[in-house]
């Protein structure tokens, strides 16, 4: 709750100071979306009754985040269809020795609550760590069974990538060969998507490096694909390949995506790896450290937008795609949305120089209240943002600042902390010297 409530305020507050775009064309959203992030790779494909037009690099390979789950989703579905597998079924049967608890007592997750969302974990890294390097994906599974549900199987929504790398385990051990079998030869080959790849392609000269903001810079940024990771969020294709993935959903070509697309009946409503939005309009976003990305599409229009960035802000990337579908779509466009990650790039640089000045200053310091002052401030502030950043990102203050914040949250609280030390040696320095001055 205070996650949401910290972020809610900070994105209101950008939006609030982000002038209104209007209608400048795609080109121009894109160089206006460069300008504001500093991602210097942006790749954008707009399918339009059917017709493609392509926006940068239509052949770099970019990390696609969590627009993976419709891939892991659409393959979990064919398995239903074709009878080897029921939404009903229990994870604990398919998964075998796997537990889950509520409230002190074992807890049944079906195939269906992993779909939805409904299984009760959430994106809590804390809670329910993501798998390290050496794991595959049944040694994750192993790791997170027997660990306490956030809410009963179900009955409530709550996002997590938990669930699709759980049905990623689940079709290995329905099908008997590996995840990243089954979907290039099931999804990958099928559907014509030849640039696309489970985990890290083979054609590394095609990658478009990830990037992390810094000090209001992006600096090249790579992160290790871990397998136990893959189903939910590690695919990598390009914008030609992205566009016949939308095409595809958009044209009603397969019955297993017609299933998939009928369960979104609802706005708001989440099956598979996509989700429902107002306006008939369905989509997903994706965000890794390095990358964020976004697909919107709707049926009844002919329309869809994906966006590919080398980027961590996600926020922005799902406004530009947005932008983009409502200028396709011959409406208005909101403009772009500042991510919160820019957000605390702007403030830990002002961080990090103005605790540079105080370093500085410190040194020549020599009253009392002053440093005691200026210590306790800058004391409680390195508490609040160790204690408070893990709340409300649900992940430990190493991850944050060692793989997700920008570079320059990193350098604010070691400078903070630098402040904290010197302040308070300095204080007794001068206590010292004091003493001496009085005894001599």
């Amino acid at each position: 709750m205070l996650r949401t409530i910290v972020v809610s305020v900070l994105t209101m507050i950008l939006i609030l100071g982000t002038p209104v775009t209007p209608d400048l064309g795609v080109e121009t959203m894109v160089t206006e979306f460069s300008s504001k992030t500093g991602c210097n790779n942006v790749s954008v494909v707009v399918y339009d009754n059917g017709e493609f037009s392509y926006y940068g690099d239509s052949e770099g390979l970019y990390q696609i985040g969590s627009m993976t789950k419709s891939f892991t989703g659409l393959a979990v579905q064919k398995l239903i269809n074709e009878g080897k597998l029921s939404g009903d079924d229990k994870v604990s049967d398919l998964i075998p020795g796997f537990k889950a608890f509520y409230e002190s007592s074992e807890a049944e997750i079906t195939v269906d609550d992993l779909l939805k969302q409904r299984s009760g974990y959430t994106n809590s890294e804390t809670d329910y760590p993501s798998a390290t390097e050496d794991m595959t994906l049944q040694e994750w599974a192993e790791s997170i069974s027997g660990k306490e549900l956030k809410t009963k199987p179900g009955e409530e929504y709550a996002y997590s990538n938990v669930n699709y790398n759980l049905l990623g385990v689940i079709i290995e051990n329905v099908t008997g060969i590996s995840y990243r079998e089954y979907i290039e030869e099931n999804l990958l080959m099928p559907y014509g998507l030849y640039s696309t790849s489970v985990g890290v392609p083979s054609d590394s000269n095609r990658i478009v490096e990830g990037s992390r903001l810094g000090f209001r810079n992006t600096f090249e940024y790579k992160v290790p694909v871990r397998e136990g990771s893959i189903p939910a969020g590690y695919f990598y294709s390009d914008a030609k390949d992205i566009g016949n993935w939308m095409k595809a959903w958009i044209e009603n070509t397969d019955e297993d995506m017609d299933y998939v697309i009928g369960e979104l009946e609802n706005e708001g409503d989440y099956y598979a790896g996509w989700e429902r939005f107002e306006d008939d309009v369905i989509g997903h976003s994706g965000g890794t450290p390095n990358y964020s990305s976004r697909m919107v599409f709707s049926r009844s229009k002919g329309i869809g937008v994906c966006v590919l960035t080398n980027l961590n802000v996600a926020s922005t990337t799902d406004s530009l795609c947005n932008s983009v579908f409502a200028e396709v779509s011959g409406k208005r466009s909101s403009g772009l949305i500042c991510d919160v990650w820019t957000v605390f790039d702007i403030i830990f640089t002002s961080v990090s120089v103005l605790g540079i000045v105080v370093l500085i200053l410190a040194l020549g310091m020599k009253k009392k209240g002053l440093l005691i002052a200026c210590g306790s401030f800058f004391t409680l502030a390195e508490i609040l943002i160790l204690v408070l950043f893990p709340i409300i990102f649900g992940a430990g203050i190493k991850d944050i600042a060692l793989t997700w914040a920008p570079w320059s949250f990193l350098a604010g609280i070691l400078i903070l902390a630098a402040d904290v030390m010197i302040l308070w040696i300095k204080l007794v320095v001068v206590k010292v010297n004091e003493g001496r001055a009085k005894t001599g």
